[in-house]
């Protein structure tokens, strides 16, 4: 009954689509006026350290939902809001993006060799990982992806303003190892490259959590796994290891330049210098040769 609320019935069904996937599973069968504390710490708990923005807005979808039940008297209380004192304390989101367990640079072509080069065909995770690597994007940009945002002819992904977080259009040159990635998922999916094997929508951003767990990816961080973000820092130190432009690197990474006068100076994206850069980095990925 919020549904009918929404302006945009696209956000509503994100919305819902939020709980469906993290907190139906475990309280869904429960009787509203019965869901304790406990029964949402329970929800939030396996994601609430690992992907704290996400917790965040499972948290804050509960709270909607269980006020809107005791407005209505259908429960007596909103468990929501002493849920926190059954949570550890999340660092500050500063804290987070500075310190993303991150793999060291050294040892990801043997990685690669491990657990992602031959990976079976339509074997979605893997597959996922791998581009999230090659490419060095944002984990949400790769599992949100949509066929008709790739020209494969020209080699080039083009990810739409409104789903990057710098809210600029994107464009990444794609490697041929990257290219071959995308040739083991086609046929899955008319519209999302990385879909789920259990629903026609794009994989949950906690797949490659679960798979990066599963595989005890190392990082660099003492006692913490490596994290999908964490290989967009295993590409920036690469990048400095073997010389590249500070600028190339952050346009690669889709960094804004924060110098309004330097950003003057910078009016275009530097794909094809990017994608040399990038070529060189599938070569290290793949084979652990310095191809600069």
């Amino acid at each position: 009954q919020l549904l009918p609320g929404w302006r945009n019935p696209k956000h509503g069904k994100q919305w819902i689509s939020t709980l469906e996937q993290y907190a139906f599973p475990i309280i869904g069968r429960q009787p509203i006026n019965a869901i304790t504390p406990a029964h949402i710490a329970g929800v939030l708990q396996p994601i609430w350290l690992e992907i704290p923005e996400t917790a965040t807005r499972v948290k804050q979808r509960l709270h909607a939902v269980m006020a809107w039940a005791w407005a209505h008297g259908f429960c007596q209380a909103n468990p929501v809001d002493v849920v926190d004192k059954l949570l550890p304390l999340q660092p500050s989101k500063a804290i987070r993006t500075q310190h993303q367990p991150a793999m060291d640079w050294r040892i990801l072509p043997a990685f690669n060799q491990q657990h992602l080069a031959n990976a079976e065909r339509f074997d979605v995770s893997r597959a996922l990982l791998s581009f999230v690597i090659l490419t060095a994007c944002r984990s949400g940009e790769a599992r949100k992806m949509r066929w008709d945002e790739l020209d494969l002819d020209a080699g080039i992904w083009t990810i739409p303003a409104d789903r990057m977080k710098t809210q600029v259009t994107h464009r990444i040159p794609l490697s041929l190892q990257a290219m071959a990635v995308l040739e083991k998922v086609q046929g899955l999916h008319g519209e999302w490259v990385f879909p789920s094997p259990r629903k026609q929508v794009p994989l949950t951003d906690m797949a490659l959590t679960t798979l990066l767990r599963r595989i005890e990816a190392p990082s660099t961080t003492p006692g913490r796994l490596a994290t999908a973000h964490g290989f967009r820092s295993t590409f920036r130190d690469w990048c400095s290891e073997h010389g590249y432009p500070r600028d190339l690197a952050e346009r690669a990474l889709a960094h804004l330049i924060q110098n309004k006068v330097e950003a003057a100076y910078h009016r275009t994206d530097l794909l094809e210098q990017r994608r040399l850069m990038m070529y060189a980095w599938a070569e290290w990925v793949e084979h652990g040769t310095n191809g600069k």
